[in-house]
């Protein structure tokens, strides 16, 4: 079969936040953007569901604030903590800055196509699904483009003069660009798998440990998305032990749900997240550049990972948009992106660190005890919470709006569904 050669601007390689973000913002400032999707949709269960205040934010300032609150979401404004004496609360989000005092769950799939129709609405955007990226196209050391297959066989080459990885955390992109991450050890993985709710339910977020396991229930209206806390490298073996003994242990756990844990059928009902926490030391070479999970994969403590890749995404659109228009793009612009990312990215992994060494790895090792039979059995950092309400406030500023916000460039503003009178793309030249 014939191999087509085309050319764009910028080709961002995954359809996921990161991509899809940054591939609107671009084809807003005029430049000619092509998304590569290797799936046939977006529709992937237990992907990462949180909107964060940040993000709601950002999504107002792209016009597009009232086309979300149509797809149908539940809204968390607390997280909370299960002990032997109630339920505590230990994030507040009502009492963080900002239009939007939440957090939004909504399926990822009902996101990415809200942000694939805002595209579709921009002549310089293309979005090609059922087209995955295989090889780097490289000339003279600098990266040209990339070589894709088609699920019906074909092959082809798309040149560019930027290539971005949005690719996550099993990034193809810089596995083949040489880019090495540093690994940061997790005691950890996630399976994942969902129970009915009922009403009369807790509602919001709900986390529960025990010695050697741990549980977080999320809201999501008639069920929970429930993610069970299991030590590294333990599936196989737990797995072995049958259904009957998960089960019980769940129940164990969280007695209340113990009613309804039938409902996990079978292992075939779960699926495991394999937790990494790694960084690249450097995110780019000459033509490409990694954005999200490609160059920073980020444990699922606190469901930041999404906010994350959206701001990397803002930031890169902002610092190469002009270039990009221009056909200037170099090393130091996408130097620029990372230094503008380097900051929120290192604090918000060394936090996660922090929780997997002295409370995740601690409690699923069975060393610590967070269910508590009285305020002093449990953590310091939460009984001061208790004690000091307003505290909550700052790890739910932390999660929903993290350190250094992004906001949309002005080039990418919109008011309804027009472009703002103000803000042209043709200001970036």
């Amino acid at each position: 079969m014939q191999t087509s050669q085309e050319r764009t601007t910028c080709c961002v390689v995954g359809g996921g936040p990161a991509g899809m973000v940054l591939g609107l913002l671009l084809a807003r400032a005029g430049v000619a953007v092509t998304v590569l999707e290797k799936h046939g949709d977006f529709l992937r269960d237990f992907r990462g569901d949180t909107v964060h205040p940040s993000t709601l934010t950002l999504l107002d300032e792209l016009g597009l604030g009232d086309e979300f609150a149509k797809v149908p979401h539940r809204l968390l404004d607390q997280v909370q903590v299960q002990t032997d004496d109630g339920v505590l609360p230990v994030g507040d989000f009502r009492r963080i800055p900002g239009p939007h005092k939440h957090l939004a769950l909504v399926p990822q799939w009902d996101f990415l196509d809200l942000l694939a129709d805002a595209g579709r609405d921009e002549p310089t955007f293309t979005l090609r699904m059922h087209t995955e990226a295989t090889e780097l196209l490289t000339e003279q050391g600098r990266v040209t483009g990339v070589r894709y297959r088609g699920s019906d066989g074909s092959s082809g080459e798309l040149r560019a003069d930027l290539t971005v990885a949005c690719d996550g955390r099993r990034s193809l992109l810089r596995d083949r660009a040489g880019l090495t991450a540093r690994s940061f050890g997790v005691p950890m993985d996630v399976w994942w798998f969902r129970l009915p709710r009922y009403d009369g339910d807790p509602e919001g977020g709900l986390a529960r440990f025990g010695s050697g396991h741990g549980m977080v229930v999320i809201d999501r209206g008639d069920y929970f998305q429930t993610a069970y806390l299991i030590r590294k490298g333990s599936d196989a073996a737990l797995r072995a032990e049958g259904i009957e003994a998960f089960r019980r242990r769940v129940a164990a756990l969280l007695p209340w749900v113990g009613d309804r844990v039938a409902a996990v059928g079978s292992f075939d009902d779960i699926a495991l997240l394999d937790v990494r926490l790694d960084r690249l030391r450097r995110w780019f070479k000459p033509g490409l550049l990694c954005l999200g999970d490609a160059a920073h994969a980020m444990s699922p403590v606190g469901g930041v990972g999404i906010n994350l890749a959206v701001q990397d995404a803002v930031a890169a659109a902002r610092h190469l948009a002009g270039p990009l228009r221009r056909g200037t793009v170099g090393q130091g612009d996408l130097a620029r992106v990372q230094a503008r990312r380097w900051l929120p990215t290192t604090v918000t992994q060394t936090a996660q660190r922090v929780i997997h060494g002295r409370v995740l790895g601690r409690a699923l090792a069975g060393d610590i005890d967070l269910i508590g039979r009285g305020n002093r059995r449990l953590p310091l950092p939460i009984r001061l919470l208790q004690r000091f309400p307003a505290l909550q406030a700052i790890p739910a500023t932390a999660v929903g709006i993290g350190l250094l916000p992004e906001h949309a460039p002005a080039f990418a503003r919109r008011v309804g569904n027009s472009p703002s009178t103000t803000d042209r793309p043709e200001e970036l030249l």
